[in-house]
């Protein structure tokens, strides 16, 4: 099982309330975001590019 830091599912939370809220857009086109899994993704990858313990993406 992969294992992630606890600042990088903190990061993934905060993104999640975004998300719920309806205020969470896509990166490139700015849409707004409607699926849970993306949400979690554009979390993921946030925490990733602030230094936090993640696991690689897959590709």
């Amino acid at each position: 099982m992969a294992q992630y830091s606890a600042r990088a599912s903190s990061k993934v939370g905060k993104v999640l309330h975004e998300f719920k809220e309806g205020s969470l857009k896509s990166g490139g086109s700015g849409k707004k975001v409607k699926s849970r899994k993306q949400a979690v993704a554009i979390g993921l990858s946030e925490a990733r590019r602030e230094g936090a313990k993640v696991p690689a993406k897959k590709h």
